[in-house]
């Protein structure tokens, strides 16, 4: 079967930044590195290749005396992204949970025969 070129497993960093991103877009790359449990060098990288792929647009505040605080926004596109990665993220948990749901019921009749006899 051949993979979607969205994969949740390739993009679960991207994925969760963007998450994350959405929920607090003027976060820290070191608050944003604690909240994923990764190092704020990835953090950083990360938010370059979405930016690069215009997924993000990343604006600091020129009026602010601290000129290493950014805004981190979504582009319709990032949104669009984000969107799909959900989809198919939801997608894998629920054959996850419907594989899983089949091997517990052949469990439960195989303890119920073994039970039986």
């Amino acid at each position: 079967m051949k993979k979607s070129p969205i994969s949740p497993d390739k993009n679960t960093d991207e994925f969760n930044l963007l998450r994350e991103l959405k929920k607090s877009p003027n976060a820290s790359q070191r608050l944003l590195a604690n909240e994923l449990g990764i190092s704020v060098g990835k953090i950083n990288y990360c938010l370059r290749a979405l930016q690069k792929k215009g997924l993000i647009k990343i604006n600091n505040f020129k009026k602010s005396n601290n000129k290493l605080k950014y805004l981190y926004y979504l582009t319709p596109e990032g949104i669009s992204f984000k969107s799909k990665l959900t989809i198919n993220f939801m997608k894998k948990k629920l054959k996850e949970y419907d594989e899983l749901k089949s091997e517990y019921e052949e469990l439960k009749k195989e303890i119920n025969k073994s039970i039986k006899r």
